[in-house]
């Protein structure tokens, strides 16, 4: 009899903690990709934020690759998750993954890059737009009117790389600058170094050069110090390498987004969603010019 009653208790243990742990709600994020100090910063906030919330987080990464990334979604939409966050690979090819999860009743964030289609609960991320904006002032107390300057763009078809061409676009037109080359680089490392080294065999006059994020301003680096050149150069993010590189005076700033807290509040706001609470459709992030 009493092994009969202890196993009812421990069967009621198992119940209790099976039903405790189905209890806990689940959320995702989907991150465009986790080869980017970025991305992992905005990843490691989001999973503090989770547990400090007693949340449950899934991370998938979609490896810039919006079909890997539809197939993320596809794959969260069946395992029962109670809101996604989407970091988009491309702001109009995740329309579709979006349309899909709206489909299905599940709430959708998006964090630092938005979406061109879709019902969005509320998009976390930085003004991009003023901080290309920045970037440009920046170079400019620094040379003054009319500088020549080449820029490095972001992937084609992400918001964040269109926010801050228009953004640096506003700056280039006030403070007269020469626009001797913009050209993607996809926001890499490796690729900025090409697209440097190659922009510089016809633009070797150039005196400023504007990445859309650190690790291209970090690969334009590489390239400009083994071509002898002395150029201004502006990052945007204010990831760990970038911050170094201005701090050893390789690059005259950096845009410091705070990826970390992209994050966290995308956890903060899809828990109050799921409260039922209202929240802003949009909600900014402060950003600030790191230099030496």
């Amino acid at each position: 009899m009493k092994k009969t009653t202890g196993l009812i208790a421990a069967l009621i243990m198992v119940v209790g903690i099976s039903t405790q742990a189905f209890a806990k709600d689940t959320l995702a994020l989907v991150v465009s990709t986790l080869n980017n100090p970025f991305f992992v910063s905005m990843k490691d906030g989001a999973q503090k934020m989770a547990k400090k919330m007693d949340v449950e987080l899934i991370v998938l990464d979609s490896q810039n690759d919006p079909s890997k990334e539809l197939a993320n979604v596809e794959d969260l939409t069946v395992r029962g998750v109670k809101a996604i966050l989407i970091n988009p690979t491309d702001s109009d090819a995740v329309s579709n993954a979006i349309r899909m999860i709206n489909r299905t009743g599940i709430p959708v964030l998006t964090l630092d890059r938005g979406a061109t289609r879709g019902k969005v609960m509320s998009h976390i991320a930085s003004d991009n737009i003023a901080g290309g904006k920045m970037a440009g002032d920046h170079i400019a107390k620094r040379l003054g009117q009319g500088a020549k300057v080449i820029q490095l763009e972001g992937l084609a078809g992400t918001s964040a790389a269109r926010d801050r061409g228009e953004g640096f676009a506003q700056a280039v037109k006030a403070n007269r600058f020469k626009v001797l080359a913009s050209q993607p680089a996809d926001f890499d490392r490796t690729k900025g170094l090409n697209v440097m080294e190659n922009l510089l065999a016809a633009n070797g006059d150039v005196q400023a050069v504007f990445a859309q994020n650190d690790e291209m301003a970090l690969g334009a680096i590489r390239a400009l110090a083994a071509a002898g050149k002395k150029v201004i150069v502006m990052g945007f993010d204010g990831t760990d390498d970038g911050i170094a590189a201005v701090k050893r005076g390789e690059m005259a700033g950096t845009i410091a987004q705070q990826p970390a807290l992209i994050g966290a509040l995308g956890v903060e706001t899809a828990v109050k969603v799921l409260k039922g609470e209202k929240v802003d459709a949009y909600i900014p992030v402060p950003l600030k010019v790191v230099t030496p």
